[in-house]
């Protein structure tokens, strides 16, 4: 019996998955894919895996560095209005923001997004975010999966994942010289990041207002201000290290100051950290008053406004905070590496 004078029977199609929406996301998304190449790309999409040549990405003795991550809950907001734009730079940020933090430069991307039932715009929307987190770190989208997986996602739910691939020379790689009287240096964040969503949504519900209310600290609606991408720090952290004296980063995610910085120091080291030295963010004023939270609540679940802190030789400070200032940052000396472990704080977050 030929495949065309059998029986009919039932499709993949009627089963809930469609192959051609899949194919047509493809074609949708390869330019913006395209636009994210870097030297070292060897392949496109389309193929069962990406080729990456290291010697064309121009290292002679490279260590590899690997970060996967995803967005969290903050996707539930992007579901529920429909604004699903930022959390592709979201779920870039996470990754490459943790390979810089080992001294690696990101050199290739690639996604995972699971739904029930695909609707392309939407999907090409989220990818077209990752490109663009991409494109901005100087790092390839190279690859990725689109898996329709109905029945496992109730409709217009859908999950991200991200894997980042970054290198560095041998003998290169951070934390590396950590000392007391080090200086802390921390860049500003763009809000909550992707950290901490489930106590936002948690304090938005006490709150009463839905996410198309007005914002009550900024312009726009809330959900809007909350959805805000998780900033980029690599080719600032990057000119950072190149310039020297930066002996380690610390990415501020989830777990605040009071768990991220004690990752970078050596056994028996710790932190002071002056709380008056930058203003608390609006965003993070409101969550702390609507959600009566504590100042140590605030400082072990939130970035609280510093998205990445740069650890530096103390006599070469002023010529880091010169490199970062001149890449667009806006840099505050936090504090300094002290003998004892543990993060302490003085002055109050306000």
């Amino acid at each position: 019996m030929s495949a065309e004078t059998g029986k009919s029977g039932l499709t993949y199609s009627q089963a809930g998955v469609d192959i051609d929406a899949g194919n047509a996301l493809v074609e949708r998304i390869k330019p913006a894919a395209k636009r994210t190449a870097r030297p070292g790309v060897m392949s496109g999409l389309g193929g069962f895996g990406a080729l990456f040549d290291l010697k064309a990405a121009g290292y002679e003795d490279p260590i590899l560095v690997g970060a996967t991550d995803g967005v969290g809950t903050k996707l539930r907001i992007a579901i529920d209005t429909g604004e699903v734009d930022g959390v592709g730079i979201d779920l870039v940020a996470m990754c490459v923001n943790d390979l810089v933090c080992q001294g690696a430069e990101p050199l290739f991307f690639l996604d995972y997004f699971a739904t029930g039932k695909l609707e392309t715009e939407t999907a090409a929307r989220i990818i077209e975010g990752i490109a663009e987190g991409c494109a901005l770190s100087s790092c390839a989208l190279i690859g990725g999966e689109t898996a329709e997986m109905p029945g496992m996602y109730p409709e217009g739910d859908f999950d991200l994942a991200g894997f980042s691939v970054g290198a560095m020379e041998r003998g290169t790689a951070l934390p590396e010289g950590v000392k007391a009287g080090d200086v802390l240096l921390g860049l500003a964040s763009d809000g909550v990041h992707s950290n901490g969503y489930s106590l936002v949504r948690k304090i938005v519900e006490v709150s009463g207002l839905g996410w198309d209310d007005d914002c009550p600290w900024g312009e726009g609606t809330l959900g809007a201000a909350l959805l805000r991408p998780t900033r980029l720090y690599v080719k600032q952290a990057l000119a950072a290290v190149r310039a020297g004296g930066v002996h380690a980063l610390a990415h501020i995610t989830g777990g605040g100051l009071t768990e991220n910085l004690p990752r970078v120091l050596n056994e028996g080291q710790g932190a002071e950290i002056d709380l008056d030295s930058w203003d608390l963010p609006p965003v993070f004023k409101w969550l702390a008053e609507t959600g009566g939270l504590a100042e140590a609540e605030m400082l072990k679940t939130f970035n609280s406004g510093i998205g990445m802190v740069l650890v530096v030789e103390a006599d070469r400070a002023s010529e880091i905070i010169k490199v970062l200032i001149e890449a667009g940052e806006q840099v505050h000396a936090l504090g300094h590496v002290t003998e004892g472990a543990g993060v302490t704080y003085r002055g109050a977050l306000a």
